[in-house]
This record gives structure tokens, sequence and C-alpha cells, in this order.
């Protein structure tokens, strides 16, 4: 059990109020993860900076969640890989290739299995990815500034995962169907 709050808009230290007001109006709520971020009003801060570019950049939705279910199973964070896979079927990833990835094995699809592929392997070789690696993922479709671009999104899933097994938050109830354990 967790000894860290979930912080609403009511109790959030000051500075981290706008933040999670951000965060209310980009899901329509406030994901109990982003109100234990609170505690820290730079680390929520700089996590949902760093949410923004990586939403922004060239990855398309259903890939980016692709990356972040593979990076919340491969980091064992319960709470994201429940809120992940739910918008990972929501950005059209089929069931199959969502339980693929909660499983730890590769997705079907080509160029969401080389996502997988690419991210889980940075995160297991904390980083020292060789050319093969490299070139597989290049091989499937991508550029090479896109190998770096996931370690943008690794970036950003890491703080949430990390998060998640620290403060523990509890499961929203519209997750609770795509509940996960290690």
């Amino acid at each position: 059990m967790s000894t860290f709050q979930v912080h609403t808009l009511a109790c959030a230290p000051e500075h981290a109020r706008p933040v999670l007001q951000q965060i209310e109006q980009t899901f329509g709520f406030i994901p109990n993860i982003a109100g234990a971020m609170a505690e820290s009003p730079v680390l929520i801060d700089a996590f949902f900076d760093l949410f923004k570019k990586v939403h922004a950049g060239t990855f398309t939705e259903a890939q980016i969640q692709t990356l972040l279910l593979t990076n919340a199973v491969t980091n064992a964070c319960t709470w994201a890989v429940a809120f992940h896979t739910a918008l990972a079927l929501n950005q059209g990833l089929t069931a199959a290739d969502v339980e693929a990835i909660r499983a730890g094995r590769v997705p079907a699809d080509v160029q969401h299995a080389a996502l997988s592929t690419l991210t889980k392997t940075a995160i297991q070789k904390r980083g020292h990815l060789g050319d093969e690696d490299v070139s597989r993922f290049v091989d499937a479709g991508f550029r090479r500034d896109q190998v770096l671009e996931v370690l943008a999104v690794a970036a950003a899933s890491t703080i949430t995962n990390y998060v998640g097994s620290i403060a523990q938050p509890p499961l929203e109830a519209q997750f609770q169907v795509h509940a996960w354990h290690a």
C-alpha cells in the first residue's frame, strides 16, 4: 500500500493545478496516476510537456499506444497496462495484438511488431541498441530518426510506469476490465 496521495484539483499543490487542469481537458478526467504525479509539481510539469511533444510527433496514436502498452508491460506497471490497453483498443489496435503485447509477445501487425520490439529491446538493453536492432526497425518501414523518437515515448512512459509502481494509485473503475498483473 502506498502512502502517496492521489491529488484532485482541490487538494493538489498550487503549482501542479494548472497541469492537472490541462490533463483533465485532455482526457475528460484526471487519471489517478496524474493525481499521484501532482505530489511533485516539477515531475508532473516535466511529464506533461514531454507527453504533449510525444503526441505531436511522427507516430500515429495507434503506434504511440503500441509503444506505451509495450513499455508498461516491460516495466510491469499494472496501472499503465490497464490504461493503455483501453487506449490502444480505442485507437484501433486489434484485440489480438493488444493481448499479444500484454502477454509479452509481438503483435501480428508488422509495424506495430517493429515498434513493440524496438521499445522493449531499448528498455531491456538500457538503451544499448545494436545496428541490427535499428536495421530491423528501419526495414519495417520506419526512419532512423524515429528510433530516437521511440526513446522520447519511452521516457514519458517510464515516468508514468515508475510513478505507478511507487505510488500504486488505484485503478479507475472504467479500466478494471483491463486489469493486469505481472
